[in-house]
């Protein structure tokens, strides 16, 4: 075993740690199903935006131990994706908007 290479995939882990599946883009996705992927896109751009702003804190924000970074990511993403829930941006609806123009296009 080497110590180069991480044990698990920490995105992995966050993804079963929200109970959430990734919705996959596909072919003759309906409505609901691109605003669902246009907002999770929007979420995750939220919680990259918002990271730097956590870094700073003193380690013992979650008691420090181990277990502080992942505590800290975990906290950022559900900040992105309340964020996200309550509006945010506007970059879903431009993304969703754009999801089912190129649906459109590919359509035979």
């Amino acid at each position: 075993m080497s110590f180069d290479t991480p044990v698990l995939d920490y995105s992995q882990l966050s993804a079963a740690a929200r109970g959430t599946n990734s919705v996959q883009i596909t072919p003759g996705m309906s409505a609901e199903q691109a605003r669902q992927a246009a907002e999770d896109f929007e979420a995750v751009f939220i919680s990259q935006m918002l990271a730097p702003m956590f870094e700073g804190l003193d380690d013992d924000y979650f008691g420090g131990g181990p277990g502080n970074d992942i505590y800290r990511s975990m906290l950022v993403e559900h900040y992105g994706k309340s964020v996200a829930r309550a509006g945010g941006f506007g970059l879903a609806d431009a993304v969703q908007r754009e999801i089912l123009r190129l649906q459109e296009v590919a359509q035979p």
